[in-house]
């Protein structure tokens, strides 16, 4: 196994610019890494060709002094996010071999800044699992397992692919989408750093769209600098994208100063839930010690409305999806089933051959609660409940900076142990669906293990455009954690 692939996205940043190494054997070393660990079944598409055709490019702008910042670095994108000429199919049988003529927002800036596409990567159908056992392409396998153990874990979801991609050293960084959670409960289960921007940070345009008022793209990375990289290159405003902010995108790289002296971090009481582990409940309290001795101070908020959270998800995001794919037809792209009956019995047929179940079963919800006589009495409450969980936060961060919170209720578990129980599987997102009904930032970095070896992680959420915060504290965190464990490599 070649040592470059060791390199987290900073280090082989720096390799580059030293001229230590090229563009081509960096990416031809990820590639072959790549071929070996398709037995984790995170990447849907493999591109070597066009990734080397890009690496050359690269070397030949850093040998003329025009590099960007990602300049001929290795990555993997979420088969979500739209790539010119290159298949996108959300990992749903619905779109068939759809292949887009456009190429998204997100992809194209990081295409912009030099970055390299090793391939495409698995993720949940249309983004709704909190596993990545409902892709059209079957289930994606944790690098992780525990201590004494041959059972296959799952690497969370929908982001699945890219914390797996990420944690196998697969890429350097990964590009992945968090509507409830998808970027963070996967990179907590994989030993990953995971950051969800502000809603209106990075743009959603050319992204296939779950649930539109919480769809935020983002990064899955190795640690807190490559986060706060790969953050910057991701991040900016779109005209194509109405709900993009125009504001500056900071330097977060700039913002790791290791200085955190008098920050108040908050501890909302509302998360120390019935059953939670002693280990995730004493790794809390690990994570508010190292702060304190960084010099800063520990503070108790509450957000009373967080029991009602995963409620009120759970119906706007059916709701949006259920809008949001009705344009999957087989009319005009994607498959179609054909029959011998009129337009509405193909569309019917087609959409019961193309969504899988759990793609089925948020849309009948979705449908129900927008339907007439329901509207009011489901949808627009949760509206008002999103409003008021807002609220809390808002009134939080008058005696905060930022919040630290548990990223998961439990470590990574095993393959198909939740599948036939939706509810079970929902609450994996407790502790992350509230940042996005409000909006906010938040990122899970790894910071310990449990009795089984598998990754524990802790979670930060800031204000609105508060990246450079929670980036400062997590790098922190990060430094006094000194999370190094590494999966064993028995899929190779």
């Amino acid at each position: 196994m070649s040592d470059l692939i060791k390199l987290s996205l900073s280090d082989a940043r720096q390799a580059l610019r030293d001229k230590e190494i090229t563009a081509v054997e960096l990416t031809q070393a990820h590639i072959t890494h790549m071929e070996a660990s398709r037995q984790l079944n995170a990447v849907v598409l493999e591109t070597p060709e066009r990734a080397l055709e890009m690496a050359k490019a690269s070397d030949q702008r850093i040998q003329n002094g025009t590099a960007g910042i990602l300049e001929g670095l290795p990555i993997g994108v979420k088969d979500l996010f739209c790539t010119k000429d290159v298949r996108t199919t959300a990992c749903s049988n619905i779109l068939g071999d759809f292949t887009p003529p456009y190429e998204s927002t997100v992809t194209q800036q990081l295409w912009d800044a030099g970055a390299v596409m090793l391939g495409k990567l698995n993720n949940d159908e249309f983004a709704m699992g909190s596993s990545n056992e409902t892709s059209r392409f079957g289930p994606v396998i944790n690098p992780w397992r525990a201590k004494d153990s041959d059972d296959n874990l799952v690497p969370g979801g929908s982001s699945g692919g890219s914390s797996s991609a990420v944690s196998a050293h697969i890429g350097v960084a990964a590009t992945a989408t968090d509507t409830g959670g998808s970027i963070r409960q996967p990179a907590a289960f994989t030993g990953t750093v995971g950051i969800k921007p502000t809603y209106g940070r990075c743009s959603r345009w050319g992204i296939v769209a779950f649930a539109s008022s919480l769809d935020q793209a983002g990064p899955i990375t190795r640690n807190v600098r490559d986060a706060a990289i790969m953050t910057g290159a991701m991040a900016g405003h779109d005209v194509k994208d109405t709900t993009s902010i125009d504001i500056p995108v900071p330097d977060y790289e700039a913002a790791l100063t290791g200085d955190i002296r008098g920050l108040k971090i908050g501890i909302p009481k509302e998360y120390r839930v019935d059953g939670m582990p002693r280990e995730i409940e004493d790794l809390w309290q690990q994570g508010m010690d190292w702060l304190k001795d960084a010099g800063a101070e520990i503070v108790d908020v509450s957000l009373p409305h967080t029991q009602y959270a995963l409620p009120a998800y759970y119906i706007i995001a059916p709701a949006e999806a259920s809008s949001n794919l009705a344009r999957y037809d087989g009319v005009r792209y994607g498959n179609r089933v054909i029959t011998d009956g009129d337009i509405t019995s193909m569309y019917e047929a087609t959409r019961a051959a193309g969504f899988g179940d759990e793609v089925k079963r948020r849309v009948m919800i979705g449908t129900y609660v927008l339907s007439a006589g329901y509207y009011d009495a489901y949808y627009m409450k949760a509206l008002k409940v999103r409003r008021l969980i807002a609220d809390d936060f808002t009134q939080a961060f008058k005696s905060c900076d930022v919040l630290l919170t548990p990223t998961t209720p439990s470590a990574a578990f095993p393959l198909g142990q939740n599948q036939d129980d939706p509810l079970t599987m929902y609450l994996n997102d407790v502790f992350t669906v509230t940042a996005n009904l409000a909006g906010l930032p938040a990122m899970s970095l790894p910071t310990g293990l449990d009795a089984r070896g598998l990754p524990l992680s802790l979670q930060l959420i800031g204000p609105a455009f508060g990246e450079e915060i929670i980036l400062k504290t997590a790098h922190v965190i990060e430094g006094a954690a000194q999370f190094t464990a590494q999966p064993h490599k028995w899929w190779m």
